[in-house]
């Protein structure tokens, strides 16, 4: 992105140009994309290079990655759940919470 002109006291300014495209990465971000695939986007934004069917398919890449991880989430979510389940949460020489995190076979 070219560095917005200053103003003699040093403040940025900033062109409408310049908004659009911190909004967009900003706005990439907060749905998780990573830079690279948020570069990417920025170029197929443009004009002369605008393709829907590459925007798709980064798109989708990112939805099979973020539905990887709510996977995986609602997976530990259960192994918790049901390991604090066991804690009695008294003073006791054995922790079940503690036992999981110990033991390497059990993640």
């Amino acid at each position: 992105m070219p560095s917005p002109a200053r103003t003699a006291s040093g403040h940025r300014v900033y062109e409408e140009g310049h908004i659009r495209r911190l909004t967009f990465i900003r706005r990439g971000r907060e749905l998780g994309f990573g830079i690279e695939q948020i570069r990417a986007l920025l170029g197929l934004a443009e004009p002369s290079r605008a393709s829907c069917a590459e925007v798709r398919e980064i798109a989708r890449t990112h939805l099979d990655e973020v539905r990887t991880k709510l996977a995986d989430l609602v997976r530990l979510e259960g192994i918790l759940a049901a390991t604090i389940a066991q804690c009695s949460g008294d003073a006791a020489p054995s922790c079940p919470v503690l036992d999981m995190l110990t033991d390497s076979a059990r993640v």
